[in-house]
């Protein structure tokens, strides 16, 4: 498998049929474990070498305000390292609204930045944007982002309308939230609820956008998903890889999802 240099410089696998869904792995539980001791261990940096030697397309951090996982020191370690490394992205997610987020992404210039409407204590990404509401003052952000030579993907609900509203905005792509389709997996109703995920890729492809998708894609549910909603450029996966890790060691999880996307 090859790969080749797109708009914007991103990464894009191929093989001889043509592209391949991207891995992008989240390395936010690698650093959550880290900060449960003062002993440095595990290493994010190492972690993230791991995965990007077994096939990783891209790393992927969620830096929160609090530092609960991922720190900014780790972010510009990653940044520094994957300067070396062209072939892989480098995805910073995070409010641009919150905390010295956007002063992070302005300093280590990473390839993408997902942005998210999290709200400083939330657990985890829970909803996509409300573009409608808050399309407008994303305009500046986006700008900015275009104007760094960063590609920016906003967070979106399955919602055939968010696409034409993330273009209007100034994105280059969407995510795609895909929190409802797992759950509906898990419950033995995958295929049912797939159709606002296929929708709304569609939309934004219609909108000139690319698409991303992520959240509680595992092993499992991964291939029916991408076979469903297709033209899916880049996942972004990281509780279900680090937890599959623990069985099958870093490196041959990523090669088992990477099998997924192929």
């Amino acid at each position: 498998m090859g790969r080749r240099r797109d708009f914007r410089g991103e990464v894009t696998p191929r093989t001889k049929d043509g592209p391949v869904t991207a891995l992008s792995v989240n390395v936010n539980k690698i650093a959550l474990l880290r900060n449960q001791r003062t002993v440095g261990i595990p290493s994010v940096p190492k972690f993230a070498r791991i995965a990007v030697d077994a096939g990783a397309d891209g790393i992927t951090v969620h830096p929160r305000p609090d530092e609960r996982h991922v720190r900014r020191s780790d972010v510009r370690e990653l940044a520094a390292m994957l300067r070396g490394a062209p072939r892989v992205e480098f995805n910073i997610e995070g409010n641009p609204f919150e905390g010295p987020f956007m002063d992070l992404v302005r300093e280590t210039r990473p390839h993408q930045c997902t942005l998210v409407p999290d709200a400083p204590g939330q657990a985890t990404s829970d909803h996509g944007w409300d573009l409608a509401r808050d399309g407008a003052r994303l305009r500046s952000v986006l700008a900015e982002l275009r104007a760094l030579g960063i590609r920016s993907s906003l967070f979106v609900d399955p919602d055939p309308a968010a696409p034409a509203r993330a273009r209007d905005a100034g994105a280059d792509r969407v995510e795609i939230y895909t929190e409802g389709y797992a759950r509906a997996f898990a419950e033995g109703r995958g295929d049912a609820s797939l159709a606002p995920y296929a929708a709304t890729a569609a939309a934004a492809r219609a909108a000139g956008l690319g698409v991303n998708a992520g959240h509680d894609l595992n092993l499992e549910n991964l291939r029916p998903f991408l076979r469903a909603v297709p033209g899916v450029l880049e996942v972004s996966i990281g509780h279900a890889l680090v937890a599959d890790a623990l069985e099958l060691g870093l490196a041959g999880a990523v090669r088992a999802y990477r099998e997924r996307l192929t």
